[in-house]
């Protein structure tokens, strides 16, 4: 936390450049190795200007993040039943310290506040534990149990967590949870809280947002191979944590590798200002559809002058548009909703806590927290229109866009997981989509063929590297990114351009203030080096539940994008679909798969009649199933047909990125 002496810096790194290499030049130019390389003077410098531009005294954050905190234990290893290692706070043992050159001071900062852990009280009645996951859970309590709040992203957190307070706080039973919005990790661990039994009982209520199965279906499955694997580059789940590693992501240390678990909402929030009274504590809920997720809602405890702000407020500047891939989300709307809560409840409000970092309390504190959160967003929105009206394109935006000197300086907003850059690129690709009004990128060659096409022309790639590694000794770090990751894909056998472009990565890393892009940055140096990780122990383990709880109309829309319709384009059917849920006319269009509800038709070419189970066994691609779960009437060759051509995704989950 202290600020480091810039004349200890520049000794230090020249006194290392001058006994191992001779010069910083000399660096570059030495045999490029797999190893993983210390900070550059260049990137030394980066880092230290960051303490010139940012109040390091100002320990407000840390106050709040200490607030409050009843217990934690000296270590938090969590395990699943078989030994795997899902979530540790120990591992980042190493933070008490001053940041080291491979790291922006800024994130280091954000790091060590991510990494105060244990069980916290907000205020009378509502306690959080933080630090057990990549979100914080929240259980407040009412007459005869808990109210839990965003269970966390798997099982074994949430378990962990509800461990901790009944140690601290007695066993009480949950009498409901509340989804906040539709992101996995603040539904995932909910059975490590509560059965499903319980629920089907009656004796639990599961409270969501309106939309929220619908739109936690769709991000979790319709692109869940995709997403998963960016996830691993975004979450730095390839990383070991360390001053060469992963530090924290902005919102949380990082992402839990346990079990996730899922149970469908009983009551379904349908309009700003409605009411619930959930064990004796009453509550009302403001919908916020379009802000950091599609379906999303805060809510509001008068008895408590509480009031919860989902992951519509944090300790970060956050995402308009996710590195993993999701839907862009609205920035304006996120302003103006956020604006509506301090109309609605700012007055009241004695304390602000969310579903990631940690609470803000005091009316002038949370009057300002809300505004200056506000502010940022609206900001980015406002001011990449205004430059979209004036002529310049996405990239362009993202390079000359930057916030006001002010709120440029608020440490709660600062740019640890989402960033102004890729930010203004959403707010671009909401209003204008993907193409930027020049006709040369209409129909781009694809990045292999246009590689290959550009070394045909550079003629001697030999001399591109050492033009390159003069760039890096310049600290030209992204241009030699850039360049040598074409060689890449031109060649992926190309050793020293996978060296040489690795070694530029993790330098733009080790500046990164963002978590996300610190990561993104390490892990494809890793895999430049290493080649592909396919490691399932750096990957959370799902167990099916957001899956088995699809809908037909979802099961079918599900099994329109895995079927290829390359591999058929001459099939051509009419089916008829008879379900417990309803009759379906499925119609399949040289491959496309159509389909129509609540009716039938009496020229179907096949009529299929199962279950739920039968339907999901055709997206699983699971023939065996098939056969005994589909009655079939008619030409059975349609679904056989249609089977050879359902892609299984998993097969793809360690797709390349970083290379061809």
């Amino acid at each position: 936390m202290k600020r480091k002496k810039v004349i200890t810096l520049i000794t230090a790194a020249l006194a290392f450049t001058m006994t191992v290499c001779g010069s910083s030049t000399a660096i570059a130019a030495s045999e490029l190795t797999a190893e993983s390389k210390p900070a550059t003077q260049y990137t030394i410098d980066a880092n230290q200007e960051v303490y010139a531009l940012l109040d390091f005294e100002d320990t407000a954050e840390f106050e709040n993040a200490t607030k409050g905190q009843i217990a934690s234990p000296d270590t938090l290893d969590i395990y699943d039943e078989n030994g795997k290692l899902v979530w540790s706070q120990t591992a980042y043992a190493f933070l008490d310290q001053d940041a080291p050159d491979t790291a922006n001071p800024s994130l280091w900062r954000n790091t060590q506040l991510n990494h105060i852990y244990g069980l916290f009280e907000v205020t009378d009645g509502i306690y959080q534990v933080r630090g057990y996951d990549m979100s914080n859970v929240t259980f407040i309590k009412g007459d005869t149990g808990w109210i839990v709040v965003d269970p966390l992203m798997s099982v074994e957190c949430a378990q962990a967590a509800l461990a901790l307070v009944e140690e601290n706080l007695g066993t009480f039973p949950v009498k409901a949870v509340i989804y906040s919005h539709s992101h996995v990790d603040h539904f995932g661990g909910v059975k490590g809280v509560v059965a499903e039994e319980e629920v089907q009982a009656g004796n639990v209520q599961i409270i969501a947002p309106e939309g929220f199965e619908k739109h936690a279906v769709s991000e979790n499955i319709y692109a869940g191979t995709a997403m998963g694997r960016r996830a691993s580059y975004q979450y730095g789940t390839m990383l070991e944590g360390g001053e060469t590693g992963s530090l924290a992501i902005g919102i949380g240390m990082g992402q839990s590798k346990g079990k996730t678990s899922y149970i469908s909402p009983t009551l379904e929030i349908t309009q700003t200002g409605e009411k619930h009274t959930i064990d004796g504590v009453e509550i009302e809920f403001q919908l916020t559809p379009g802000t950091e997720a599609p379906a999303e809602m805060n809510f509001w405890i008068e008895s408590k002058n509480a009031l919860w702000m989902a992951e519509n407020c944090t300790g970060t500047l956050h995402n308009l548009y996710t590195l993993r891939g999701a839907q862009v989300r609205d920035g304006n709307a996120w302003a103006e909703y956020i604006m509506e809560s301090l109309a609605r409840y700012g007055d009241k409000a004695d304390v602000v806590f969310q579903s990631h970092n940690w609470p803000h309390w005091g009316n002038d504190t949370i009057q300002e927290y809300m505004t200056n959160t506000a502010a940022v967003y609206k900001f980015i929105n406002d001011q990449t229109l205004l430059y979209i009206n004036e002529g310049y394109t996405e990239t362009e935006i993202a390079n000359m866009i930057q916030l006001p000197e002010e709120l440029e300086k608020v440490w709660y907003t600062r740019q640890y997981y989402g960033t102004v850059s890729h930010n203004s690129k959403a707010v671009y690709e909401k209003y204008m989509g993907w193409y930027d009004g020049n006709p040369v990128h209409l129909a781009e060659l694809t990045p292999s063929d246009y590689a290959q096409k550009l070394v045909e022309y550079f003629g001697d790639t030999d001399a591109v590297l050492e033009k390159a590694k003069e760039d890096f000794a310049k600290g030209e770090y992204q241009w030699v990114a850039q360049i040598t990751n074409t060689l890449v894909f031109a060649d992926p056998e190309n050793t020293d351009a996978r060296y040489l472009c690795a070694d530029a990565l993790e330098q733009l890393g080790y500046q990164a203030e963002s978590g996300p892009w610190r990561s993104a940055y390490l892990c494809a140096a890793q895999e430049l080096r290493n080649g592909t990780n396919t490691d399932d122990a750096t990957r959370s383990s799902g167990n099916g539940d957001v899956f088995s709880h699809m809908t037909p109309d979802m099961i079918l829309d599900y099994l329109g994008i895995l079927v290829d319709t390359t591999k058929i384009p001459d099939l051509t059917f009419t089916a008829n679909l008879i379900l417990p849920e309803g009759n379906y006319v499925l119609r399949v269009k040289n491959g496309v798969l159509l389909y129509q509800k609540d009716t039938q038709d009496a020229d179907a070419d096949v009529t299929w009649t199962t279950k739920r189970a039968g339907l999901l066994s055709v997206v699983q691609k699971n023939a065996e199933n098939v056969a005994a779960l589909i009655q079939q009437e008619g030409d059975e060759t349609c679904l056989t047909r249609l089977m050879d051509a359902v892609t299984v995704t998993s097969d793809y989950k360690y797709f390349n990125i970083i290379e061809p």
